[in-house]
């Protein structure tokens, strides 16, 4: 496994993330810790999670699998670098109480104790904001992440889906604040099929210091092979793969996109996580394996070098955006 710094912290964590959306969900939970413990093994150490992971009324049942393989010790919980989210609902009946959910200082305060719990240990590494919430200001999110920092039971924080100005205020307010040391990562939806995050979100990101990190790095299984997999008879396409696939334009990209890496003999899910890792200012995309084959497949991604040919075909069938404000003035 490769490794690199998370933004401009000192924290050194590995090239793929672990996603774990899918445990509990799609993978029960002994097939979850053997997940884990294949991850670990193959030197992830980098684990994401939220805390409405488990959706619906099992919300937070992924916080407590990954709790529950923490509790089987072996420095388990030492290996590993624990990023968790905050902002959802958690009501199981889908009507939060007021200041049950997003980035009041009372919420965060509630809902970083509860995944503490469920989680079976003293501190998160990486507490996340899931979501921008328009009602709260930075001022009063910031003290109450200085005093979860000053607590021990949080050390960095970071964004997810926030956009560009989002990212830009919250780091200038901490700075004003003095003390602070803002936001170190963001989250977001970055893959070859979709680039928008290059226009704004990524450059505010480097500016600031922050790592990124994408999720749907396969856009949905969209940049896994999915037309093959379909004239093989395997798993046919779902979710925004098939809505995207419905679309005769965009099928016509996703065929080409699968024809160039059979040109070159390279595994569409690897390719697209590869590419990834040669963009500027990524720290490494989420990888969420349902199975410990689709695990090893990623693993593969991490010593793919793809070459000159192959990155510019790629560019030529998924042109990005180019950068603001050029992409959309001139």
């Amino acid at each position: 496994m490769k490794y690199t710094q998370l933004g401009r912290t000192g924290l050194k964590v590995s090239r793929l993330v672990l996603g774990t959306m899918n445990f509990g969900p799609q993978t029960d939970e002994a097939d979850s810790h053997a997940i884990m413990d294949a991850a670990l093994d193959a030197g992830i150490n980098f684990f994401d999670t939220a805390n409405v992971y488990g959706w619906g009324e099992n919300k937070g049942r992924t916080e407590s699998i990954i709790g529950n393989w923490f509790a089987k010790g072996g420095d388990r919980r030492d290996k590993v670098v624990l990023a968790t989210k905050v902002y959802g609902n958690m009501a199981a009946d889908g009507e939060p109480w007021p200041n049950h959910d997003k980035l009041s200082a009372l919420n965060i305060r509630r809902a970083v104790d509860a995944s503490l719990k469920r989680l079976q240990t003293d501190y998160i590494d990486l507490y996340q904001f899931h979501h921008i919430d328009r009602d709260t200001p930075f001022e009063e999110i910031w003290q109450a992440i200085d005093v979860l920092v000053q607590q021990g039971k949080i050390l960095y924080a970071g964004s997810s889906n926030f956009p560009g100005y989002k990212i830009a205020q919250a780091n200038e307010i901490a700075a004003r604040r003095g003390g602070t040391i803002g936001l170190v990562s963001e989250q977001c939806l970055y893959n070859l099929a979709e680039r928008r995050a290059e226009m704004e979100v990524i450059p505010a990101a480097q500016d600031y210091g922050l790592g990124v990190i994408p999720w749907s790095p396969l856009h949905g299984g969209l940049l896994g092979g999915v037309i093959k997999k379909e004239v093989q008879g395997g798993r046919r396409a779902s979710g925004r793969a098939a809505d995207t696939l419905a679309d005769p334009a965009a099928r016509a990209q996703i065929q080409a996109y699968e024809d160039l890496l059979d040109k070159h003999g390279v595994a569409p899910g690897e390719a697209a996580l590869a590419w990834l890792l040669t963009r500027p200012g990524v720290t490494g995309p989420i990888v969420g394996p349902r199975t410990a084959e689709q695990l090893e497949s990623a693993l593969r991604a991490v010593e793919l070098e793809l070459s000159e040919e192959l990155l510019t075909g790629l560019d030529e069938i998924f042109p990005g955006p180019g950068p603001s404000p050029e992409a959309f003035a001139w």
